[in-house]
């Protein structure tokens, strides 16, 4: 197992036999304006990846859809080739349509193509952790995630993808993935505000299984409340500080 060293806060957790941080960094808004297109500031993007890199983050989420495709060309430009330590989560499962929007892009051959894709993009022969993107931009749906999920695993043999997750799943269908195979995480909605995952959070704890919380501040909407911003005068912190605390110690 490759342990990294990290002075980052919450210490460190494992998706499957990969030890990373608790501080991971998503890079979906490195893409233009509502994640499509490249970044108005091109050599910003990438100064944002290196810092993240330097202080230690070793756990980057992204996607192909991001851009699409845009965001995981500037993390091979800014970062590759990637240390060891370095570990780059990835989700399929969904692509970009003319108008902005996330249909879903699920069947076998959407799939496999989507996996290459990301492979190209980032330039690795193998992913560290694929996640299978469920439900909609509106939340987790229920359905049968089986078909795509085989899919996933027969790349999976193929030896293109190290592990495996799900993300914007309901229990039921984390349950039914983990029929089928094995996984290493869960990435769903989840911070102070929208907090529905808990029971959920509880079991995955007790079988080793990451959960990992997207839009943890609140995403493209930054968590605004009245209890939160006092706490944080209280601590001297700031709100988000005070917010990133509270997930670490859940």
């Amino acid at each position: 197992m490759n342990t990294p060293s990290t002075s980052l806060p919450g210490g460190t957790w494992t998706l499957g036999d990969l030890t990373v941080p608790r501080f991971g960094y998503g890079a979906m808004q490195l893409a233009g304006p509502g994640v499509m297109g490249p970044p108005a500031d091109h050599d910003g993007a990438l100064a944002v990846l290196r810092e993240a890199a330097a202080l230690g983050i070793s756990h980057i989420d992204t996607a192909g859809a991001y851009g699409p495709r845009v965001t995981n060309q500037l993390i091979r430009e800014a970062l590759h080739p990637y240390p060891e330590s370095l570990h780059i989560v990835t989700k399929v499962g969904a692509v970009r349509d003319q108008q902005g929007g996330w249909p879903p892009a699920r069947r076998p051959e959407e799939l496999r193509r989507a996996v290459h894709e990301n492979l190209e993009d980032l330039g690795l022969d193998s992913l560290d952790v694929v996640n299978l993107r469920l439900g909609d931009a509106q939340g987790p749906r229920s359905g049968s995630l089986a078909e795509p999920f085989e899919t996933l695993v027969e790349l999976q043999r193929q030896g293109l993808i190290r592990h495996l997750g799900v993300s914007n799943a309901t229990a039921e269908q984390v349950a039914e993935a983990r029929a089928i195979a094995p996984i290493v995480c869960v990435q769903n909605m989840y911070n102070l505000a929208h907090c529905q995952d808990d029971e959920l959070i509880d079991d995955l704890a007790d079988k080793g299984i990451a959960y990992v919380p997207f839009f943890p501040l609140g995403g493209f909407t930054p968590l605004q409340s009245t209890a939160l911003s006092a706490a944080a005068t209280r601590l001297d912190a700031t709100p988000m500080s005070v917010a990133l605390a509270w997930l670490l110690r859940r």
